[in-house]
């Protein structure tokens, strides 16, 4: 697959994904699809698991939008940087937001299998996010990764 293709692959799913359209989401990955969202911890294997994890964030952040502003590749893989605008609602963070629009870097990294999306990796700053939401990120990431609170990492 010849790297313009694979950029109007993901071009595609950012308009999806900016519309909240979930069906065209899904039509644009292969059965295989693995969503990784690290910032979340979170990893979504094959169509129904991926089409829960967009509902959901989409539940979190309904007025989700990204603009992809650049994009290389190396022939298997492409890569592409932008600009997410999302508020954060509901307190499935555990955290009550603060209704702010926020504004974060994002790149993602998409690999591809039978002229569809086989892999998606979403990377944002988890602390950026929250400040822009005016919550606690230590809060937000006690929630997310409930195994790791009240470990000293130092």
């Amino acid at each position: 697959m010849h790297e313009q293709r694979r950029f109007e692959l993901a071009h595609a799913l950012a308009v999806a994904k900016s519309r909240q359209d979930v069906p065209a989401a899904l039509r644009l990955f292969h059965p295989d699809m693995v969503l990784e969202t690290p910032a979340f911890g979170t990893t979504a294997r094959g169509l129904a698991e991926n089409e829960k994890a967009l509902r959901r964030f989409f539940a979190s952040f309904p007025d989700y939008d990204v603009v992809l502003h650049g994009h290389a590749s190396n022939g298997d893989t492409l890569v592409c940087w932008g600009t997410a605008r999302l508020t954060m609602t509901g307190n499935r963070f555990g955290a009550a937001p603060n209704g702010e629009r926020a504004e974060i870097p994002v790149f993602i990294q998409f690999t591809f299998k039978d002229d569809l999306i086989a892999g998606e990796r979403f990377f944002f700053d988890l602390a950026t996010l929250c400040a822009q939401s005016g919550v606690s990120t230590d809060a937000v990431r006690q929630r997310l990764f409930p195994t790791l609170a009240g470990v000293d990492a130092t």
